[in-house]
């Protein structure tokens, strides 16, 4: 059963009874665009462009290497970024990032999840957004932070994957922030790390 976590909250992700922890996951984030106000009071539908995007830190805080829709796959091959949705339509996943977590390079220590508005809607146009961290070797979720809160940010930092020991932990971040792509969030991501 999966954990639904919140802001500020953090996971073990090491598997219970086993003694080991996960070694491959999935980060998939979904979302609605929410109906727009035409004319004469009409809804019609509108299209979002969220993008999902996974920047990999060392120790010291220094960007390493990020995954996102114009760089599909670290240049160690660990992260990849399984394609751009443009609209959100559709059930489930929009676009899902995966991790082989025994193939990370030992001095990326952190992962930081974030997801922008290309197209620039704020997130009071958007509905039903949520990140989800999925067991790839089993294909359960194994937690779920909801992307709630409208406003007028255009994207929100969401969830950082640490190394602890030998394992990894997930904690919700859920921090507003403002930006396109990855490359206006990074300064609001570093404090965070």
């Amino acid at each position: 059963m999966a954990i639904n976590l919140g802001k500020g909250q953090k996971l073990s992700l090491a598997k219970p009874g086993t003694g080991g922890g996960l070694s491959r996951v999935a980060m998939g984030l979904g979302w609605d665009a929410a109906k727009k106000r035409g004319l004469f009071g009409r809804q019609k539908d509108q299209t979002i462009d969220l993008d999902a995007s996974c920047l990999l830190f060392d120790a010291s805080g220094s960007l390493v290497d990020q995954v996102w829709f114009s760089q599909l796959r670290s240049k160690d091959g660990s992260v990849v970024h399984t394609g751009d949705n443009l609209t959100g339509a559709g059930e489930g996943d929009d676009e899902v990032i995966t991790v082989d977590l025994t193939t990370l390079p030992a001095r990326i220590r952190t992962l930081v999840f974030v997801v922008s508005s290309f197209t620039g809607q704020d997130f009071g146009q958007i509905e039903n957004a949520f990140c989800r961290l999925v067991d790839s070797t089993t294909g359960t979720e194994v937690a779920r932070y909801a992307l709630s809160g409208s406003g007028t940010h255009t994207a929100q930092i969401m969830v950082k994957l640490t190394r602890e020991g030998d394992g990894w932990a997930m904690t919700a971040l859920g921090e507003r922030a403002g930006g396109r792509t990855f490359h206006d969030l990074v300064p609001a991501v570093t404090p965070l790390l």
